[in-house]
């Protein structure tokens, strides 16, 4: 079997979700992972299928002609046996600012780890007159790395960040 990612990106509307998911079953392929989300009108999405050699064409294909939607596919790592490192699940959040994102990303690499999920967004506080940012972040930590390691430097970031874990 094939390991094919998906990104796809168009104007949201309903029903979209079974079209391409119809599309995908029709042409052999199993759908494995998805990240979907609809901001500022549009639908962005990335799906992990998985798809028989002799179908591949196919697929590619009948992805390609979805209405209104561009669908880039490349081919996943199929290496499943690696060792699986240590995931931390982290619940971020602290007073929102130009380049919150970057300066976390940038901790989270200096320290050898990697995001591998990220969700962000940002909030009125009325009651303290600032926006707030808060994020979940899946990390994944290199081999040997304690998380307090990770987590405090992200806390040294600013005052006013506070980082939790979420237990799976």
């Amino acid at each position: 079997m094939k390991q094919l990612v998906l990104t796809i990106i168009g104007k949201d509307r309903p029903g979209l979700v079974e079209e391409i998911s119809a599309a995908i079953l029709e042409h052999h392929g199993n759908w494995m992972t998805s990240n979907l989300s609809h901001l500022a009108g549009q639908f962005a999405g990335i799906v992990q299928i998985e798809v028989a050699e002799e179908h591949l064409l196919e697929i590619q294909s009948a992805l390609d002609e979805l209405q209104g939607l561009d669908v880039r596919i490349e081919s996943g790592d199929s290496d499943t046996a690696e060792q699986i490192p240590e995931t931390l699940n982290l619940v971020i959040t602290g007073n929102d600012r130009p380049g919150i994102v970057k300066e976390l990303s940038s901790v989270i690499r200096h320290k050898g780890a990697n995001i591998t999920h990220l969700n962000s967004r940002q909030r009125s506080a009325p009651n303290w007159g600032v926006p707030i940012f808060s994020a979940f972040a899946t990390v994944t930590l290199p081999a040997g790395m304690h998380k307090d390691n990770v987590i405090d430097a992200l806390e040294s970031i600013t005052s006013d960040l506070i980082v939790d874990i979420e237990s799976e």
